[in-house]
């Protein structure tokens, strides 16, 4: 096999959203009858479930309407529409964000986070990334031939931090580790650093010299009023070493629009661009219309969403609790829960298989998130709440059918 054979192979397709029906099933064999219920995707939030921020559709077609001008903007985005998102996260973040040098439009956060890790990955360089985290993460950086560096994050430790290994983070700067890479809210555990894990971050980049990717998509949905530290408000790191992404996703069930925005360094906001320009072009020009609605949205219209979210996270909990036999750490911010099976004698990706053919129900393995995870898998929660209750109680009744 040769190294471009390698380097695809590596990237897997039949475990990411949507595409479970790549999944080959042939070998698969079942113990006892289906059970019956509602089908529920797991491994995305349902925009039918909770739908987008009031007022997008004309947003867009206002968009449509104003023609070329919006059609073929610049490579980074509309320049009116960045001053607004300007404006609009400064305030969010407690940063000043210069419209013109700070901000790119992408194609989804998806498509921010390829350029950032594309702008500031070179052949050979070391890139230290959280286990668990996102799971494009180890991927990019292989694709872009880097090095992996894993810092463990010990997310049942604690439930004031996130449990990050400080110390081999430092020892990864140590080693030449110049770009670091995190989620947070941490995706697919829920959990949030603590602001003395940021400061702690900021302090070490800094020390170092390194560059930090920090990826908050999901940082407007926050439980119970936990405290949440922007790494870009940090006085003590160099602004011009922090890209922070962000955009109307998951939270504001915009995903199908396909926006993410990632803001910070001039310098890398600029590769970014010219990396973009050769990928994509920019962002699709009628949907930048669409982020006029973002950070805009209707009185009550946040505090609405993030309470409907945690009524279903309390149930699911619950669930998993009175069951036993599992262990999962309740969610801070966003729509994420990643459970924990406790003596389960079934691989982790023929598990995954198994409840989608008996159960209708649609989870992510865990070893999506790194290989040591092979007991455990992630469910977004954002879907209607009866039938996300009555999913997870099919999700344990194949537990106990498959246990050791």
């Amino acid at each position: 096999m040769n190294s471009i054979e390698e380097k695809f192979l590596k990237l897997g397709a039949e475990y990411a959203p949507g595409q479970e029906v790549r999944q080959n099933t042939d070998e698969i064999k079942l113990r006892g009858e289906k059970i019956s219920g509602t089908p529920v995707d797991f491994s995305h939030g349902d925009v039918d479930a909770f739908e987008p921020i009031p007022g997008t559709l004309d947003d867009f077609i206002e968009g449509v309407h104003i023609g070329g001008k919006q059609a073929y903007t610049e490579y980074r985005g509309s320049i009116m529409i960045r001053e607004n998102l300007a404006e609009k996260l400064s305030k969010f973040t407690g940063t000043t964000i210069n419209a013109d040098q700070n901000v790119i439009i992408t194609p989804g956060t998806q498509g921010a986070l390829f350029l950032a890790m594309g702008s500031t990955i070179a052949r050979g360089d070391k890139v230290a990334i959280v286990v668990p985290d996102y799971f494009a993460n180890r991927k990019l950086v292989e694709f872009f031939e880097g090095e992996v560096v894993p810092i463990q994050m010990d997310y049942f430790k604690t439930d004031t931090c996130a449990g990050l290994d400080l110390t081999q983070l430092e020892g990864a700067f140590k080693a030449g580790v110049k770009l670091f890479l995190f989620s947070n809210p941490n995706n697919p555990t829920g959990v949030i650093y603590s602001p003395d894990e940021i400061r702690e971050i900021a302090d070490l980049a800094q020390q170092y010299g390194a560059t930090v990717i920090a990826d908050e998509l999901y940082s407007r949905q926050i439980f119970e009023g936990r405290p949440y530290t922007h790494l870009c408000a940090q006085k003590n790191i160099n602004p011009e070493n922090v890209i922070t992404i962000m955009g109307p996703s998951k939270t504001e069930s915009l995903s199908g629009y396909r926006l993410g925005v990632a803001f910070g360094s001039a310098k890398i906001i600029d590769r970014m661009e010219k990396l973009q320009a050769i990928v994509s072009l920019r962002a699709g020009g009628y949907s930048q219309a669409v982020l006029k609605s973002w950070f805009a949205e209707p009185e009550g219209w946040m505090t609405r969403r993030i309470a409907q979210h945690q009524a279903i996270r309390d149930d699911l909990l619950a669930k998993l609790s009175a069951a036993g036999g599992f262990r999962a750490r309740a969610t801070e911010a966003g729509s994420y829960l990643f459970p924990k099976i406790l003596e389960f004698g079934v691989p982790i990706n023929e598990f995954v298989k198994i409840l989608r053919l008996q159960a209708d129900v649609i989870v992510t393995p865990g070893t999506e998130f790194g290989p040591q995870f092979a007991d455990s898998f992630r469910i977004n929660f954002s879907q209607d709440h009866i039938a996300a209750v009555s999913a997870i109680d099919r999700v344990i009744k194949v537990v106990e059918q498959y246990r050791k």
